[in-house]
């Protein structure tokens, strides 16, 4: 256990980060099973509750980071699954738009709750800029963990920083 204190925080921040992320990923795993789906669907259905409407089968690539084939089984399974439909965009009939079904919408919105009813609970006790440090943080790692994603897809494997 050598090194200075910051050099220890950050042995310590590192260990800390890779059990979130696989407690994270075991719940993701749990929660897909649950619903019948892959776990990549589900975080798919995820960031599809975030956009605020219809988007493209390219909108949902560039949302998970996946080529634009991959996406589009992605959602030939979320349609199949009910938790999706294709439509015509109404100002561009050649454009095809996946939505979510509402009905279903509910459904996994009902199994987040659950899973997320003590998260509030979690922060309580912080105060509002320790609040605005872990958005910050969390915020921040998401962009790093999408730009991680890009570097491993463009086949970039190592030395990954």
């Amino acid at each position: 256990m050598g090194g200075t204190a910051r050099e220890r925080l950050l042995e310590e921040l590192s260990t800390v980060s890779r059990r979130s992320m696989a407690s994270y990923a075991l719940l993701n795993q749990a929660a897909a099973d649950h619903l019948g789906l892959h776990p990549t669907d589900l975080q798919c259905l995820n960031l599809l509750t975030l956009e605020g409407g219809p988007v493209t089968t390219g909108r949902v690539a560039e949302l998970t980071g996946l080529t634009t084939g991959s996406a589009t089984r992605l959602v030939d399974r979320l349609e199949r699954a009910g938790y999706v439909v294709r439509k015509r965009d109404a100002a561009d009939r050649r454009r095809v738009l996946v939505a979510t079904v509402p009905e279903r919408i509910a459904e996994f919105r009902r199994l987040w709750d659950g899973l997320g009813g003590g998260w509030v609970a979690l922060f309580e006790d912080l105060d509002d800029s320790q609040l605005r440090l872990l958005i910050d943080h969390m915020r921040r790692a998401a962009e790093f963990g999408a730009s991680q994603v890009e570097r491993l897809r463009g086949g970039e494997p190592r030395g990954v920083s």
